[in-house]
C-alpha cells in the first residue's frame, strides 16, 4: 500500500505532529514485533505524511529498547520512501551552540546490543554505508531548517552511543579526538535500516547540551536536555513544514536502489519463509 511517501520520525519532546489533517491512524504489526507507536498518517501541505514517535507517547522506550526493525519496517509497508529523523543531541564542538541544527554526513556507530540488519536467517546481504545519510534528502533539511530560521551546520559526524546513561568524562574527550560533531544515542540502526529498506534518510540533529567536556559548562543531565527540547521542538517543527515542499516525488540517489547489488545468496538458495516476512523489502529483486 501507499499510504504516505514521507515519514517523520519524532525523538525526545516529538511526540506528535501539528498540522496534519485528514488522520488515519495505522497499528501495524510485523514479522519484528510491534512499531514504538500506532503511525499517524495526515496531509500536511497537500502531501501524505506518516509520524512514528521513536519513544512512544509519554517517552517509555528507552534508546536501546526501541524495535527500529518493526519501526522502519513498518514505513516501508505504508509507502515511505523519506525519513525525516528528528534525534536530540550533545555538541562536541564549541561552535554548535545548545539549539543549533546540526545535518550530519557521517555516523560511528558505538552501540553494543541493537540488532542492526532485516537480513540473516539464511539470506546474506552486504549493504554500501559509505555515505549513511541521504546528500539529497539532507540537503532539503538544511534548506529548510535555514528557512525555519535556525542556525544550521550543514555536514558534521554523528557518533551514536549504546545509552541510556550519558558520557563518561574520558568518553567525551575520546570522541573529540575523533572530531565527533554531535553524540546521541538513536540514529543507528535507524540510518542502516533505513538504507536496507531503501528509503532515503536524513537527521534533524538538534543540540540539547555540551555533553560532559566543556569547561565552563555543567555536565549534562536529564533535566538540562528537557529545558532544551520544548525549544528545539518547535524549531523541528517549523523545520519539517518548510522541508515537505522542497521534497521531489521523485528520487535519483542511490538509496533508492541499495539493495540491487548488495543480495550474496543465490536467488533460489534464499529460504521461502525469509521471502515471506520481507516480501516488502525484496519483492522487486527475489521471485
Amino acid at each position: 500500500m501507499t499510504e504516505a511517501t514521507i515519514g517523520v520520525i519524532g525523538g525526545s519532546g516529538l511526540y506528535e505532529m501539528e498540522g496534519l489533517t485528514d488522520l488515519r491512524e495505522h497499528d501495524i504489526s510485523t514479522p519484528f514485533g510491534k512499531p514504538s507507536d500506532p503511525i499517524v498518517v495526515g496531509t500536511l501541505l497537500g502531501k501524505r505524511v506518516a509520524f512514528l514517535p521513536r519513544h512512544g507517547h509519554g517517552h517509555r522506550i528507552l534508546p536501546g529498547e526501541i524495535n527500529v526493525r518493526a519501526n522502519i519496517y513498518a514505513l516501508k509497508v505504508l509507502g515511505v520512501e523519506r525519513i525525516i529523523a528528528v534525534n536530540a543531541c550533545g555538541s562536541m564542538k564549541e561552535e554548535i551552540g545548545v539549539s543549533h541544527v546540526v545535518i550530519p554526513d557521517q555516523i560511528i556507530d558505538r552501540t553494543k546490543g541493537r540488532t542492526s540488519t532485516f537480513f540473516g536467517n539464511g539470506l546474506a546481504v552486504h549493504i554500501s554505508f559509505a555515505e549513511p545519510f541521504c546528500p539529497h534528502l539532507s540537503s532539503v533539511l538544511h534548506d529548510a531548517a535555514v528557512k525555519a530560521g535556525a542556525t544550521v551546520h550543514m555536514g558534521g559526524t554523528y557518533v551514536c552511543i549504546e545509552g541510556p546513561r550519558f558520557s563518561t568524562k574520558a568518553e567525551s574527550e575520546l570522541h573529540r579526538q575523533w572530531g565527533v560533531d554531535v553524540i546521541g544515542m538513536t540514529a543507528m540502526p535507524e540510518a542502516v535500516l533505513a538504507r536496507e529498506a531503501e528509503i532515503c534518510y536524513a537527521s534533524l540533529a538538534l543540540s540539547t547540551d555540551y555533553d560532559v567536556w566543556h569547561e565552563t559548562e555543567a555536565p549534562v543531565t536529564a533535566d538540562m536536555v528537557a529545558q532544551t527540547i520544548e525549544k528545539n521542538v518547535e524549531t523541528a517543527r517549523r523545520a519539517i513544514r518548510e522541508a515537505i515542499p522542497l521534497i521531489p516525488a521523485d528520487r535519483d540517489c542511490g538509496c533508492a536502489s541499495a539493495l540491487s547489488v548488495a543480495i550474496q545468496t543465490a536467488r533460489d538458495r534464499i529460504p521461502g519463509r525469509v521471502k515471506r516476512e520481507l516480501g516488502p523489502l525484496l519483492d522487486k529483486y527475489v521471485d
